[in-house]
């Protein structure tokens, strides 16, 4: 986020692409580290659980997820064919065991049938879907009843951090979609979820949001 002022820049953040892809990728898996502790760390992942990384970037989501599902299964799916060859190559061990499967893919369809995951993860990434709401609809069908969806990211609406101000003014040409708190609990609420929780780490600009399929 701190590139969000550059074009080329928040294009590789986006879907990383060629050294430079590779570069932002192993950026992001330095930097989204503590966030996605954060977030992972407010709810509780079974051992047995079946989960979906959506927009799984370099894969270092994957590998958290993968060491607390040690009897399940880890799968992650990006829309940057180098973002799926990274995550590969950082979950090499997990995928050789046949515990994680990483996918090149659209959010907007999801390559997996219905009521399939018992959580799906989205961090730093969902302010990049396509269609928020209908995007938002898509992972709730292949949820089990009763699982459930996280969202986490170091950035949202009216955020005073000033990486959230940068990211606030540059929307208009980063295609970004940044929603405040209470905008994020609707998008939960309208796309069908419910027990929705959304928290904010304030001094550092971060959010995470829950919903549960009933």
């Amino acid at each position: 986020m701190r590139t969000i002022a550059s074009g080329g820049r928040v294009s590789q953040c986006q879907e990383p692409r060629g050294w430079l892809g590779r570069l932002a990728l192993w950026n992001m898996n330095s930097r989204h580290s503590k966030v996605t502790d954060w977030g992972l760390g407010q709810v509780s992942i079974e051992k047995q659980y079946t989960i979906l990384d959506v927009g799984c970037g370099g894969g270092r989501t994957l590998s958290k997820l993968a060491a607390k599902a040690t009897q399940g299964k880890v799968y992650g799916i990006d829309h940057s064919e180098q973002s799926v060859a990274v995550s590969k190559r950082t979950n090499a061990r997990g995928v050789n065991e046949g515990r994680v499967e990483v996918y090149h893919g659209s959010v907007s369809q999801l390559p997996f049938p219905a009521g399939m995951f018992d959580l799906v993860t989205a961090v730093e990434t969902h302010f990049w879907w396509p269609n928020l709401p209908m995007d938002m609809r898509e992972v709730f069908r292949v949820l089990k009843t009763g699982g459930k969806l996280i969202v986490i990211a170091e950035v949202y609406k009216e955020a005073s951090t000033t990486v959230a101000k940068l990211a606030e003014k540059y929307t208009s040409r980063t295609g970004m979609t940044l929603l405040g708190v209470d905008q994020h609990r609707e998008l939960f609420a309208e796309a069908g979820y419910s027990d929705v929780q959304v928290t904010v780490e304030r001094d550092k600009g971060w959010i995470w949001g829950i919903g549960t399929k009933p």
